[in-house]
């Protein structure tokens, strides 16, 4: 009775914590590399998305980050990681602490480095440069 106890509850606890992972934990793992883009005469950082990520595709993945003053579209926003003085944009972080993020409704105003939690289904985007590499879509703000 005790074995079956104690394999119960571990396997709660792994099956718990793989459902709650944290996204930017997630983003952590990917491996990124440079290649060069004729039509911009740029080098860009390019993930490569190994199984483990595809299989996170399409599912919602929640992050909490700092809201990024970037000028987009309407229901798209920014979410960094990290503070902007520290942010992939001004700070020299990876582009794995940065996701787009198209949201379901138009949000109010956000203040910059204001904390955002936010769920959507991931994409991942490795082949345009005009857009960040994970995607969250369908987003609906948590709390703000």
């Amino acid at each position: 009775m005790y074995m079956l106890t104690a394999f119960l509850l571990s396997f709660f606890l792994v099956v718990q914590s793989v459902a709650t992972e944290d996204g930017w934990m997630l983003f952590a793992r990917v491996a990124f590399k440079t290649k060069y883009f004729k039509e911009y005469n740029e080098n860009f950082l390019v993930p490569s998305f190994d199984a483990a990520i595809r299989q996170r595709e399409g599912t919602v993945v929640q992050l909490t980050g700092y809201y990024m003053p970037i000028e987009l579209p309407e229901r798209t926003i920014i979410l960094s990681r990290y503070p902007y003085a520290s942010c992939f944009f001004c700070g020299g972080a990876g582009p794995e602490s940065v996701a787009e993020v198209s949201l379901s409704s138009k949000p109010g105003k956000f203040r910059v480095d204001q904390i955002v939690t936010i769920k959507g289904k991931l994409k991942l985007n490795d082949t345009d440069v005009n857009h960040m590499n994970f995607i969250l879509e369908d987003a609906e703000i948590v709390n703000e």
